[in-house]
């Protein structure tokens, strides 16, 4: 049982914060300070859960004894029968929830309740590269279907053969950051090319960053520095191309705290024809860069950490080979590999995201030794 008392006793020690919480949640000061009301209701919610499991387990604890004590003590057969039924469900049960309260219990990543925002790259392979970004942004595009997530595109370039040399958007939902930030790294695709006379198999590759996006209040902006142009933007034709200044491309110069280097960031967005959102979009996305920026140094610290997982680590790294003439898909971080590319390629990813999620989840508990 002392395992069972060391949670018990981590769970009885956030009894008193989690009345703190409750009460300071509806304190008309803490409602005027946004940016830490926000923080308490995020670590209300958390903590909700955390009271829920724990009273479950009390349960759990009491049920075991209570029918030990029966099947002990009482002579009537169907009382004792009954007990031993509880018994057998209650130590079904018990592990489980251990299970489900130690992962409670350690630390989530802050940035996983947060919107993202998308960016998908063409690399190497030229035409193809381009294309294969263009079938990774429907991929992405149909998951988000699935999931009931909304996937606003605020740019994009397109490659010369179709697909697309780079598209960036924002995707709105539950979770999602926590969900996406899975897919960051470089996608490598192995396929005889549209482009390709000789019907060789080629390889190339896109990148995919995925950023939390950032809240108004999280990076602090000098608005009046923001230098804005405004150009027309390009697009199909109709009675509006070329004639409108719609698109716009901001420029900031930024000081890196890190290092403390002052760099210039520069952005466009194209996407709408009006140009009051497109620089709406802009904003939100500088503040997601500068935000991104500044959180890399506590993204390198966990990637330090944990050397099997890249959910937070090296954007360069290779994750997952996409083979076409086989049908197979490969995470290369956890060896999975699953023969249903057509599928997946129609945004089936979730057991692959599941299995990452797993993975973490259980490194993250070797690393906090519960």
């Amino acid at each position: 049982m002392a395992d069972n008392n060391t949670l018990l006793e981590k769970l009885d020690g956030l009894v008193a914060r989690f009345e703190e919480v409750s009460t300071l949640i509806t304190d008309p000061a803490v409602i005027a300070d946004q940016k830490r009301y926000v923080k308490l209701t995020k670590e209300y919610k958390e903590l909700g859960d955390l009271m829920s499991a724990r009273k479950e387990y009390i349960q759990v604890l009491d049920g075991i004894d209570e029918a030990k004590e029966i099947i002990a003590n009482e002579t009537d057969p169907e009382m004792r029968e009954m007990a031993r039924e509880e018994l057998d469900s209650c130590q079904t049960r018990l592990p489980e929830l251990e299970e489900q309260i130690k992962l409670l219990l350690v630390p989530a990543d802050p940035q996983d309740s947060r919107n993202a925002i998308l960016e998908i790259r063409g690399g190497t392979g030229g035409d193809e590269a381009a294309i294969f970004a263009g079938d990774l942004f429907r991929m992405y595009s149909k998951y988000c279907d699935i999931k009931g997530w909304k996937l606003e595109v605020s740019s994009t370039n397109e490659g010369a053969a179709g697909g697309f040399k780079e598209i960036i958007c924002s995707v709105t939902g539950d979770n999602v950051y926590g969900t996406l930030k899975y897919e960051s790294g470089v996608h490598r695709v192995q396929r005889v090319p549209a482009t390709e006379t000789q019907g060789r198999v080629h390889t190339s590759a896109a990148s995919v960053a995925v950023l939390p996006e950032a809240e108004e209040f999280d990076v602090v902006i000098n608005e009046g520095e923001i230098k804005w142009d405004t150009f027309r933007s390009g697009g199909a034709g109709g009675q509006n191309v070329n004639k409108v200044e719609s698109g716009v491309r901001l420029r900031y110069n930024w000081k890196n705290p890190n290092t403390g280097i002052v760099e210039e960031i520069l952005i466009e967005c194209t996407e709408t024809r009006d140009q009051p959102k497109n620089k709406e979009r802009a904003l939100s996305r500088l503040r997601t860069f500068i935000y991104d920026k500044e959180h890399q140094k506590y993204i390198d610290d966990i990637a330090s950490k944990r050397k099997t997982m890249v959910s937070t680590g090296d954007r360069s790294a290779k994750i997952r080979t996409y083979n076409y003439p086989q049908g197979r898909i490969t995470d290369h971080r956890i060896n999975y590999t699953i023969y249903n590319l057509a599928a997946f390629m129609d945004g089936d990813i979730q057991d692959c995201i599941d299995h990452l999620i797993v993975a973490e989840n259980a490194e993250r508990l070797k690393e906090s030794e519960l």
